[in-house]
């Protein structure tokens, strides 16, 4: 317990780019600023409207907490690790922050296949949609999510808490994920690879096949729509949510399908901020804002009070 308590990562940033981590600083800082705003805004906007409060945007208040969860958890010391160029962490903050990030992440990947059978019941089934998605469903779905989401990043979080490091280590990454971390370890960290290949095959591949043939059904009821505008309207549903699961399954899936045997490490630090920046800043846009409902929703709660102000 000693040595974990004094035990601190220094995180190395993006400072083999000295110059431009001002511009850095100032990009990320306003990327998490319309991420965290955007999020809380969906999320404000869905509770507020009752013509809003159906499966598919109260799983998307569940996602857009998971997106402010995610970016919470990284963009914070990134910005200090551009401020301060070269900057450390605490083995229990580092413990702290890749187990909150790993959940989140974990619980989204879970979330996104929800929502593709969400989708797949409102076309597919449109008549018994409101029987099958009833509240106590979606809140089922929606908690089977956040604990096995949890309960894979605890497991994770475990068993790198069982590995032994040196007193200083140095992470090339502006903060604490598993591959990067695995990378410093002394002991052996193959039941840790084993793990997570396990981990990538249970939980990566089933929800990503489970999408798929959701898809595959939702693209076949959608073909057999003779109507034009009701088609297009159809696939206009669905593309929102394939647009964030292209986005957020590409970078996971380079991440963490493949074991810690070789990281190419700058191409690890794109990836990671196109799932944990880019994507929780993309997903309000894409999958809510183009949303005829919720612009109207933002319609009647903001811009028809500016008269009452005034």
């Amino acid at each position: 317990m000693n040595e974990t308590s004094t035990m601190r990562f220094i995180l190395i940033g993006l400072s083999h780019y000295p110059y431009l981590q001002p511009l850095f600083f100032t990009i990320f800082f306003l990327i998490y600023l319309m991420a965290f705003a955007g999020n809380v805004l969906i999320a404000i906007i869905i509770s507020a409207d009752p013509r809003l409060h159906t499966p598919m945007y109260f799983f998307l208040i569940n996602l857009s907490i998971l997106d402010i969860c995610c970016t919470t958890a990284a963009i914070p010391k990134m910005l200090e690790t551009l401020v301060i160029k070269q900057t450390s962490i605490s083995y229990s903050g580092c413990i702290s922050q890749l187990y909150i990030f790993t959940a989140a992440l974990s619980t989204e990947l879970i979330l996104l296949t929800v929502m593709a059978y969400d989708r797949y019941v409102a076309i597919c089934y449109p008549l018994r949609y409101k029987t099958i998605m009833s509240r106590t469903a979606c809140v089922c779905l929606a908690g089977a999510a956040w604990i096995l989401g949890s309960v894979n990043s605890m497991t994770h979080t475990c068993l790198i808490l069982k590995l032994s490091f040196r007193e200083q280590n140095i992470i090339d990454h502006f903060f604490c994920e598993i591959p990067p971390v695995l990378k410093l370890a002394n002991s052996d960290t193959y039941v840790n690879d084993v793990v997570i290949v396990a981990s990538d095959v249970l939980l990566g591949m089933i929800c990503f096949i489970l999408t798929v043939i959701s898809y595959t059904y939702i693209i076949s009821t959608i073909m057999k729509i003779r109507s034009a505008e009701k088609k297009k309207k159809a696939f206009s549903t669905c593309a929102s949510h394939l647009t964030v699961v292209t986005i957020f399954y590409g970078g996971v899936i380079y991440t963490y399908v493949r074991p810690a045997f070789s990281y190419p490490l700058e191409a690890d630090k794109v990836v990671s901020a196109l799932y944990a920046i880019a994507s929780p800043v993309l997903n309000p846009i894409i999958y809510s804002l183009r949303n005829k409902e919720v612009i109207n929703a933002i319609n009647k709660i903001f811009i028809k009070r500016i008269p009452q102000l005034k």
